[in-house]
């Protein structure tokens, strides 16, 4: 018997996408995951939204929305125990729900999430820096924050394209200093608490009044959360990559939840809920919360460490957004999905070279087209993600659970945390989904509106329709995967050795 060469290129083994295995460990795992949140620039900008909500009521805000985030999370570690493939979501609903429900849900919708992400951190990034230069000019002009923006994707896409380790060190650093500031500022808040003592009742779930800002609230806080799951898309490069990426997910949930409560806890504390001067109720701190604190509380020279937390924030998670995104596109491609090009990984560095280039390429595209367009609608497209994140997440959660679904009976282990707890976390997310179309299709929801519809609602929504038009467009292109795509990626899942 013969073997045809075309025939082994076109059915790789489950080892040969070339990632540099074994090369990162728990604790690089942790610190991607932490720095794709970007928690110092996550919590600066949404605290004072959801205290405009529901007040003092922020840190149970932030508790209940911990929850359909923790349930996810082990439905994301129950999957790469069994499937540890750097496609994660593509791979995981493939192999549940099959090839379409896979590249809309886990592959489309996760893309266009991160990239709007990188437009606005790039930016934000850009604007802090600017400040944090003295250049305060500079930063309320388009073109120099637009440029400088391009910058540092270019950065990090050169960072990310070097190598995951050196991606991981430059993480692991940055989320250091992030979390370093924001316990100092917290410490140094609390110790002042100008305005009253921390309180129980702060973090009572059920101090709430009206269904609707505890929605809102929650959204927001949704939001803050996103991201954690960067550390799974390393799993092939990971030691122990069947248990340290879900590990690591799950511990990245749990340091999320604590660093926030203790900050929201030591923000009302100092500054109260007022809507003058620095409370946080005052709509005109609600945007920038720690770096309109942080020199009362810290002083001068503190409050520049602050503010330059938030601006490392805003760049690592561009970083990781550069990783995250990449590596996702190899699976896809090798599975047979996307062009064979994705799927090129440099012989030294062991990193995708197509796919991290194409990423930072699109990344600057959109950044200059929505920054000279309508500025607006850069902002509309940010919380337009909330609406894709609950999308995906809700859709991986119900994966676990079909996937698992003939073994739930076997043990309790078994029944709570690969079916209990998924479902769970699978409801949430859809109630969250439903209650966020109903708000965003309002015309006062964001900055635009068309027709007497959100702007919010039409780019959210009109994303997910565009993606069943693209993965048509794709049906017709690699009409192989979307016949086969269960079984395809079942062979070609990455195994331990």
């Amino acid at each position: 018997m013969t073997i045809n060469p075309t025939d082994v290129e076109a059915r790789p083994s489950p080892r040969s996408k070339g990632l540099a295995s074994d090369s990162i460990g728990l604790l690089s795992m942790v610190s991607l995951g932490l720095a794709s949140v970007a928690p110092a620039y996550s919590i600066t900008v949404t605290l004072g939204l959801v205290v405009l909500s529901v007040g003092h009521l922020a840190p149970a805000a932030l508790l209940i929305g911990f929850v359909p985030i923790l349930c996810t999370a082990y439905a994301f570690r129950e999957l790469n125990r069994v499937m540890p493939d750097c496609g994660t979501n593509f791979v995981w609903i493939t192999r549940s729900f099959g090839p379409w429900l896979g590249w809309i849900f886990g592959n489309w919708i996760p893309q266009v999430a991160t990239v709007i992400a990188m437009t606005a951190l790039a930016q934000v990034g850009a604007i802090n820096l600017l400040s944090l230069l003295g250049l305060s000019g500079l930063a309320a002009q388009t073109l120099p924050v637009t440029c400088l923006g391009a910058a540092l994707i270019a950065l990090v896409t050169a960072v990310g394209y070097r190598g995951v380790q050196l991606s991981a060190a430059v993480q692991t650093a940055m989320v250091a200093l992030q979390l370093a500031a924001l316990i100092g500022f917290g410490i140094a808040a609390v110790a002042r608490h100008g305005a009253s003592a921390p309180s129980p009742a702060w973090l009572n779930p059920f101090g709430f009044h009206g269904s609707g800002p505890f929605a809102e609230s929650v959204l927001l806080c949704l939001f803050i959360y996103w991201g954690w799951d960067a550390a799974l898309t390393v799993n092939e490069e990971s030691r122990d990559r069947t248990r340290a990426p879900g590990r690591a997910a799950v511990i990245s949930t749990l340091v999320l939840l604590s660093t926030y409560l203790f900050t929201a806890v030591a923000a009302l504390s100092f500054a109260g809920t007022g809507a003058r001067g620095l409370g946080l109720g005052n709509p005109h701190n609600a945007s920038d919360v720690l770096t309109t604190l942080a020199p009362a509380a810290l002083g001068g020279p503190l409050a520049k460490v602050v503010q330059l937390a938030v601006t490392l924030s805003a760049v690592a998670a561009l970083l990781t957004c550069i990783v995250s995104t990449a590596r996702p596109n190899v699976s896809v491609a090798v599975h047979g999905a996307l062009p064979k090009t994705f799927a090129r990984v440099h012989p030294r560095f062991h990193t995708p070279t197509v796919a991290t280039v194409f990423t930072g390429v699109l990344s600057v595209a959109l950044l200059a087209g929505l920054s000279y367009a309508a500025p607006s609608f850069l902002s509309d497209a940010v919380l337009s993600i909330g609406l894709l994140v609950c999308a995906y997440y809700g859709a991986t959660a119900f994966a676990c659970v079909w996937h698992f679904r003939g073994e739930l009976r076997t043990s309790a282990r078994t029944l709570v945390f690969q079916g209990v707890l998924p479902f769970a976390g699978g409801l949430m997310m859809l109630a969250a989904f439903a209650r966020s179309t109903v708000d965003m299709i309002q015309p006062g929801y964001g900055s635009t509106s068309i027709g007497g519809v959100g702007g919010v609602f039409l780019l959210g929504v009109g994303s997910i329709v565009l993606g069943l038009l693209v993965t048509a467009v794709i049906r017709l292109r690699f009409p192989d995967f979307f016949r086969h795509g269960r079984r395809t990626v079942t062979d070609l899942i990455v195994t331990e050795d």
